[in-house]
């Protein structure tokens, strides 16, 4: 077979397989809310369902729309969305550095990882009254509730990581004469890269969570402020706007976070990268 029909037998094949995702792999993940959505808007009509403590479907695509129409939705969101970053920004910064100390030095783990698995156990809104109290109900209490939610999940996974690398691997690296730092970028960061983001990703969701918390302080714009307006108001649809913008902008930012990093996985030959046609 020449050069030039083993590319074409290449490019048809890829090209079958992009269709394949496109026709139906990309949108199999829709069936289940489309279904529930479905449902829910006929209980409501048939009056299984009581509309203004459950509201359709429809009613909600209209205040979302409204919202959107009107800049409130965008104004809201950017105020979350900015929120969530920078205590993503410090929480996993913060992890990574001293979940790779406590899992490189046992003394360092010894000394801290005790009073942070501690720490890890101490629900969300049980931070709230002391970081008003320290940092007042402004956006330094917000960020730093967040970046709290994200820390834990980082450190443990970047501990874990360092604490499973195979011995085998490191002779290796002294077998060749390596460098410390040529250890680290060829080895060490190769072994610990899928934890790293994995823990990031899971960092990342509970920002998301905890920015909930973080708002309900007494914030004058985000998502969460529309929460408790709705509750206020007694407008069951806005709460369930902000509720299915929560999750939207989190699967976005996920999705963002996995594609961003799946090029450094790529020398992975695990179920993660297979492909099932």
């Amino acid at each position: 077979m020449s050069d030039t029909t083993l590319a074409s037998s290449r490019a048809e094949n890829a090209s079958v397989s992009a269709w394949r995702v496109f026709s139906w792999k990309g949108w199999i993940g829709l069936i289940l809310p489309v279904l529930l959505a479905v449902l829910l808007e006929w209980g409501v009509s048939v009056g299984w369902l009581e509309g203004r403590f459950t509201p359709p479907p429809s009613k909600i695509a209209a205040t979302l729309g409204e919202l959107i129409a009107s800049g409130e939705w965008f104004r809201h969101a950017l105020a979350t969305g900015g929120r969530v970053a920078l205590g993503f920004l410090f929480g996993a910064g913060a992890g990574i550095v001293l979940g790779t100390l406590s899992g490189a030095v046992p003394v360092i783990r010894r000394l801290i990882d005790p009073t942070i698995q501690a720490l890890r156990a101490v629900p969300s809104i049980a931070w709230v009254p002391l970081f008003i109290l320290w940092f007042g109900i402004f956006e330094t209490s917000k960020i730093t509730l967040i970046a709290v939610g994200v820390f834990f999940p980082v450190y443990l996974g970047v501990l874990g990581a360092v604490l499973s690398i195979d011995r085998k691997v490191i002779e290796v690296g002294r077998v060749f004469r390596l460098s410390k730092l040529e250890t680290g970028r060829r080895i060490l960061l190769p072994a610990t890269l899928p934890a790293l983001v994995t823990s990031l990703r899971a960092g990342l969701g509970l920002g998301w969570m905890f920015v909930v918390a973080a708002e309900i302080m007494g914030a004058s714009e985000g998502l969460g402020f529309l929460l408790v307006d709705g509750q206020q108001v007694g407008r069951s649809d806005l709460i369930v706007s902000a509720i299915l913008s929560f999750a939207f902008l989190g699967f976005l930012t996920d999705a963002l976070l996995a594609a961003a990093t799946r090029p450094f996985l790529r020398w992975r030959d695990d179920l993660s990268t297979t492909e099932k046609n």
